[in-house]
C-alpha cells in the first residue's frame, strides 16, 4: 500500500502538470507573465485589468501557478508576483531559461494523439508537416534560448579553425532549418558570411522568410524549401544541423550529400539532444522529456519518409559517428555539450 500510495501522489503531480502546460500556454499568449514581471504584488483584478482580460479567470489561473510554485502568493495581502527567476524563465524571451516555447510545442504535439494511436497499431509515420502549426512556432521558441546562449559563445569556437573563417567570409548551409533562429544568429555574428538555411518544410521556410529580423540581414541570408539529402549548393565551408539528424528518414543518405557539399577542408556540425548511448543513461528528467517527444514526433517524423531509420531522439553518440562514419567521414568527435544538447564536429 505504502508503494502504491506512492505511485498515486506521483500521478497527482502528472495529473497537474498536464493542465498546467495548457495555463502556461495561455499565460504566454494572454501576456500575463509579462504584465508580472517587474509589477510587484498584483491583486487577479489588477492583472486582468493590466492584460485586458476577466478577473475570474485570471485569479483561477493565478491560483493553479500559484499551486504549482510557479509565482508567489502573498495570503495576508491576497496579492501574487513572479519573482525574478519565474520572469526569466515566463517573461523574458530573450532569457536562455525562457520556457513557454517548450509548453507551446508539447501542447500542439498532442493534438496529433489520434494519429500517434493509429501509427502504434499499423507502424506507419506521421510527418512533421502533418501536425499543428503550434510545433513549429514552439520548436523554434523552445531551442532559440539555447541557441542564444550557447552557439555563438561556446559551440562555434569550440570547432577547429571555423570561427576564423566566419570572421573573414564563409559559406554557410543551415540545414533542417526551421523558422530560422540559428541561420539568423549565425549572421548577425558573422557580418562577412554568406547563410542559406534550408528545410524541405515550405511552411516552416515561409514563416522563416516573414521574420522581420531576417529582412535585416540582407542578401547576405536566404531560405530555400529542400531537402536535407537534396540541397544546393556545394563548396560550403561549414554546415550545420541543429536537433534535426535524428527526425530523417534516412539520415546516412543526408550525411553522403553533406559530404559532397563540404569545402574539402569543411566542418559539419551535428547539434543533437543530449543522451547517453544506454537506454539506461538515459533515465532522468531530460530523457523522459525527450523520450516522450520521440513519440509523438521524431519517431513518427522519420517512418513517414524513405527508409525511416528512426533513430529518436535520444539516439545517443553512437549512433550519430555511425551515421558519419556510414556516410565516409573520418572524423567525429564530440567538440561541446550542455545538459540539453550535443555537438559534434564531423569532417572528411
Amino acid at each position: 500500500m505504502d508503494k502504491l500510495n506512492t505511485l498515486m501522489g506521483q500521478l497527482v503531480g502528472e495529473l497537474g502538470a498536464t493542465v498546467n502546460a495548457g495555463l502556461i500556454v495561455l499565460g504566454d499568449r494572454l501576456g500575463l507573465y509579462r504584465a508580472m514581471a517587474g509589477a510587484g504584488p498584483l491583486t487577479p483584478a489588477e492583472l486582468a485589468e493590466k492584460t485586458g482580460t476577466t478577473e475570474r479567470y485570471v485569479r483561477e489561473w493565478l491560483n493553479a501557478q500559484a499551486a504549482g510554485g510557479l509565482v508567489e502568493y502573498d495570503s495576508s495581502a491576497q496579492r501574487y508576483q513572479l519573482t525574478p527567476e519565474q520572469a526569466m524563465a515566463f517573461a523574458n524571451e530573450d532569457s536562455p531559461a525562457f520556457i513557454c516555447g517548450a509548453f507551446e510545442l508539447a501542447t500542439a504535439t498532442l493534438k496529433s494523439e489520434p494519429h500517434i494511436e493509429e501509427a502504434f497499431k499499423n507502424g506507419t509515420g506521421w510527418g512533421w508537416h502533418q501536425h499543428d502549426t503550434g510545433v513549429y512556432t514552439g520548436c523554434e521558441r523552445f531551442f532559440r534560448p539555447g541557441y542564444n546562449a550557447n552557439l555563438i559563445t561556446g559551440w562555434l569556437p569550440a570547432l577547429a579553425g571555423v570561427e576564423e573563417k566566419l570572421r573573414v567570409g564563409a559559406t554557410v548551409a543551415d540545414v533542417g532549418c526551421g523558422l530560422g533562429s540559428s541561420t539568423r544568429l549565425m549572421a548577425e555574428a558573422y557580418p562577412n558570411s554568406r547563410f542559406t538555411g534550408f528545410d524541405y518544410h515550405r511552411e516552416s521556410i515561409e514563416l522563416a522568410r516573414a521574420k522581420p529580423e531576417t529582412a535585416k540581414l540582407g542578401q547576405r541570408v536566404s531560405f530555400e524549401v529542400a531537402p536535407a539529402a537534396g540541397f544546393t549548393g556545394g563548396n560550403y565551408d561549414l554546415i550545420t544541423m541543429f536537433d534535426c539528424l535524428h527526425d530523417m528518414g534516412d539520415p546516412v543518405g543526408a550525411a553522403r550529400h553533406v559530404r559532397q557539399a563540404l569545402a574539402p577542408d569543411g566542418t559539419w556540425m551535428v547539434v543533437e539532444p543530449i543522451a547517453g548511448d544506454r537506454v539506461e543513461d538515459n533515465l532522468n528528467p531530460v530523457g523522459r522529456a525527450y523520450y516522450a517527444f520521440s513519440n509523438f514526433l521524431c519517431t513518427p517524423s522519420s517512418l513517414a519518409q524513405e527508409v525511416g531509420l528512426a533513430l529518436g531522439a535520444q539516439a545517443g553518440e553512437a549512433r550519430i559517428r555511425d551515421v558519419a562514419t556510414a556516410a565516409g567521414f573520418t572524423r567525429f568527435r564530440r567538440a561541446a555539450e550542455t545538459p540539453f544538447n550535443a555537438v559534434y564536429e564531423i569532417r572528411a
